[in-house]
């Protein structure tokens, strides 16, 4: 501790000493599964909470956000180590999100360092790379084999062992060296230094260190008034292109210009050598995206109609107010709450506020930030995880500098550091997707209400099919509900058929995917030159493949479940895709496509279910003259496949399209006039307590993209239970009836709204130790007093083994959240002492799935 004194002239007739106090630790909190902080000493820069520091830990160096800084000083027989490097010369993260960091790891039992990891996509800042430092033992076999010479025992060649001792000699120093700095001085490859750390002659550390992430691109500019030498042909290409558009042109663009004209990009560096051109560095511009409107209005520039004006005066009078005011907006699909959105946040944006705008996937941004670009120019900016590390970090930086004041994004984004901001809206706030399904398990939308609350903001939830938790919060009085229960333009919604596929099955005979009744309807609408949507909610061409013989499923090498069979073809626009495969959707496991049965040698392999490739391959077959469109995870798998495909499906390119539940989620086709369902039913027979209401929204959520135009829409749902209650309330779009007999159950059973709920999921690599532990902790529960909190299991997860980890789970019930809050946290202090690592316990408070 350092102390200075100053003497100051406070009043005329007295002085003041003044004690600076010049803090010598700092507690930082680091990406790693450990619930605490961590003390460093203070090196040099003193440096500020929220600022990014980088520090050592276990062998590595590691980025964290300093908590704390002060001037107690650790027990003693701790050894303390320096702060490394100060990233930041002030707070990157807001007092107000620091506290929302805080009430994450509290609320979601997470560890605080990988919270705040979550909340700064800077990854791009920090450079990362292993280098190879010599230990003692090292040191000693170098010193031995200098005098005893190489050893006979060893298994390595006579090469290999001169090319050990030189990389041993070349590290003598005590100084570190990357791989490819040993690779050039002594040939050793990886394998030769990775089994060189296994005989701990070395030490393999992570090392970090800042790193410049502006995006910059190289432009040539044609210099003025220079005299001309004499000039080949190539040259003055280069130079009358340079003229012609302004003399300014893009390096790359011009090169790809000379390649075409066959002049080499040599003559280019000749005239910057010649001080005729120079080449200047500038910001990359930022491709936001969006999909053509084709005629379209955009959603600000339509005029309110009276349902839409009363919902937009309640959340205006909120803004107006001020404090926290939670809303849900419950409109029926194309009642326009989109234009209600913007609306909204132009109000905010005049009163001098910032507004944030989630939606729950990453495929509805295009269309999304086209509109919003149009309605607020420059001040638009985009976060979610398919961009760039450089355009995330970029785009963090404008929100923050306060250079956007609208934000979209998916989930993460509600960790923008908006300034003032006072207007949150979560889009499809039912979705699923707002769940994270790794540290930290926070759900986007329940954050969203919490930050504004921090923020005395207005936080909007807009949706057709309101989660029952939302509604049940409203149902209360913590949310004030605003409806809209009309489409716009007082539009119809679509009249709903349920096609029994039991009968279907019964009067052919025959396992068909496509109802006669939706063959026939779909053919209509095409006839008329309508477009039409097919939702098959199921990858692949087949998810089962099963041998007749013996009756076993080709299964995943790593995960307990049935591998989804890929047919050969094309996918996307007309590009060729991998071949014929077997393929796990849970971690990636691809293999060929057996002729026989692995387990029996059988020939009789059969092909069960059909996926969203196989609907597309026989609506080719039944409508050949279709220009037949498909979307899943195959077909998009960048931003840029997404508004392709919508800007050929808004431009009538594609009149039939047939996809997974992508296709369900807010797109807005005015010329979708029939919406058929496939196999949506499948997901009532799940082991999950929601699947009834997932179901329902799906069927609501799908129906929606029929009708939006001036054409009335018409849906067809086929289903094996037309008689469940939620396909009977989807079909008779009755929301409220079908929360009326969900709520029922739900209330019966003690499942959330009813009771608050967290899955403990126990999990390894091996057998007997996720089984071991599970009994362990299943003993725990069974020895406390758990006050108004019930536990099921242990009992192995619905799907008992996921990428080569066995899963074990608790499923705790309670009655406040509070005292089951205290019970996770005693489990996780159990769990330390008996030695059961916090990485192999999974923690998930609230959760959506089950699975």
């Amino acid at each position: 501790m350092w102390i200075s004194i100053e003497l100051s002239p406070c009043f005329e007739a007295c002085e003041a000493v003044i004690l600076t106090v010049v803090s010598s630790y700092a507690d930082i909190a680091l990406p790693v599964p450990l619930d605490q902080t961590f003390t460093y000493a203070v090196n040099g820069v003193v440096p500020v909470v929220g600022a990014r520091v980088l520090v050592p830990f276990s062998g590595q160096r590691l980025m964290g956000v300093v908590m704390r800084v002060h001037d107690e000083a650790p027990q003693q027989g701790f050894e303390v180590k320096p702060i490394q490097q100060v990233l930041d010369d002030s707070a990157l993260l807001p007092d107000e999100l620091m506290e929302l960091a805080r009430w994450i790891a509290q609320y979601y039992v997470a560890p605080l360092g990988e919270v705040l990891r979550g909340m700064l996509p800077l990854g791009a800042e920090v450079k990362r790379h292993f280098v190879y430092r010599i230990t003692d033992v090292g040191r000693r076999i170098l010193y031995e084999g200098a005098e005893k010479g190489a050893s006979r025992r060893s298994k390595l060649s006579a090469e290999d062992q001169n090319r050990e001792y030189a990389v041993l000699n070349y590290l003598e120093s005590g100084e570190g060296a990357k791989l490819g700095t040993l690779r050039s001085a002594t040939n050793a490859n990886k394998q030769l230094l990775e089994g060189m750390v296994k005989k701990k002659w070395l030490l393999r550390e992570a090392v970090a260190e800042e790193r410049d992430a502006r995006r910059l691109e190289k432009v040539a500019v044609l210099i003025e008034d220079a005299r001309l030498p004499k000039l080949n042909t190539n040259q003055t290409a280069i130079l009358a292109e340079l003229a012609a558009v302004g003399g300014r042109m893009r390096v790359r663009d011009l090169k790809e210009k000379l390649g075409h004209a066959g002049v080499p990009e040599t003559t280019l560096t000749t005239l910057v050598r010649r001080e005729l051109v120079r080449i200047e560095e500038v910001a990359e511009e930022f491709h936001f995206g969006g999909v053509a409107t084709h005629g379209k209005k955009h959603a600000h520039e339509h005029v309110l109609n009276e349902q839409q004006m009363e919902a937009l005066s309640a959340i205006v009078a909120a803004m107006a107010k001020g404090g926290f005011a939670p809303h849900l907006l419950y409109g029926v699909t194309g009642s326009g709450k989109t234009a209600v959105y913007f609306a909204a946040m132009r109000r905010a944006l005049d009163a001098g506020c910032s507004a944030l705008l989630l939606v729950p996937e990453i495929g509805l941004t295009p269309a999304m930030t086209g509109q919003l670009v149009a309605a607020f120019g420059d001040e638009v900016a985009l976060l979610h995880s398919q961009l760039t590390p450089d355009e995330r970090a970029e785009q963090w930086h404008r929100i923050r500098r306060g250079e956007a004041r609208v934000v979209v994004g998916t989930r993460s984004a509600v960790f923008a550091p908006l300034v003032k901001l006072g207007l949150i809206i979560v889009d499809e706030e039912h979705d699923g997707s707002y769940k994270q399904e790794e540290t930290p398990r926070y759900h986007g939308r329940d954050v969203a209400v919490m930050r504004a609350k921090l923020n005395e903001a207005v936080v909007l939830l807009g949706s057709a099919t309101p989660s029952l938790e939302s509604w049940s919060n409203a149902e209360k009085g913590r949310y004030a509900r605003v409806e809209m229960r009309e489409r716009v333009m007082s539009r119809a919604l679509p009249a709903v058929e349920l096609v029994d596929m039991r009968n279907e099955f019964r009067e052919t005979g025959q396992e068909q995917i496509f109802s006669r009744r939706l063959i026939e309807e779909t053919q209509a609408t095409l006839d008329r030159g309508e477009q039409a949507i097919i939702l098959l909610n199921r990858r692949g061409y087949s998810f089962v493949v099963m041998c007749r013989s013996c009756g076993d499923k080709i299964e995943c090498e790593n995960c307990a479940i049935s591998m989804t069979y890929h047919k050969h073809g094309t996918e996307g626009d007309g590009i060729a895709k991998p071949g014929e495969r077997l393929e796990c959707h849970y971690c990636g496991f691809r293999r060929s496509v057996p002729k026989r049965c692995p387990k029996c040698d059988s020939e009789h392999l059969y092909y069960l279910g059909a996926g969203s490739q196989q609907g597309e391959e026989r609506l080719q077959e039944i409508f050949p003259g279709a220009r037949i469109g498909r979307m899943d995870r195959d077909t998009v798998r960048g931003r840029a496949d997404m508004e392709r495909l919508l800007a050929r499906l808004h431009a009538g390119e594609i009149n039939l399209l047939v996809g997974t539940q992508m296709i369900a989620k807010g797109h807005d086709i005015h010329g979708v006039t029939m919406v058929g369902v496939v196999g949506a039913d499948f997901a009532l027979g799940l082991p999950d307590f929601r699947a009834a209401e997932r179901v329902f929204q799906l069927l609501t959520q799908v129906s929606g993209r029929a009708g939006r135009g001036e054409l009335p829409g018409r849906v067809l749902v086929q289903s094996y239970h037309p008689d469940h209650y939620a396909v009977k309330f989807a079909a008779q779009h009755d929301y409220t009836g079908f929360v009326a007999k969900e709520l029922q159950y739900r209330r019966w059973m003690h499942y959330p709204p009813y009771a608050v709920l967290a899955n403990v999921v126990v999990q390894s690599d091996r057998l007997e130790e996720a089984t071991g532990w599970s009994m362990e902790l299943g003993r725990w529960f069974q020895q406390s007093r758990l006050e108004g909190i019930r536990v099921l299991g242990p009992a192995a997860a619905p799907i008992s083994r996921l990428k080569r980890i066995y899963r074990f789970h608790f499923v705790l019930k309670g009655e406040k959240r509070q005292a089951l809050g205290s019970v996770l946290r005693a489990l996780l202090a159990f769990s330390e002492v008996k030695a059961i690592p916090r990485r192999n316990l999974v923690v998930d408070v609230d959760a959506v799935h089950l699975m």
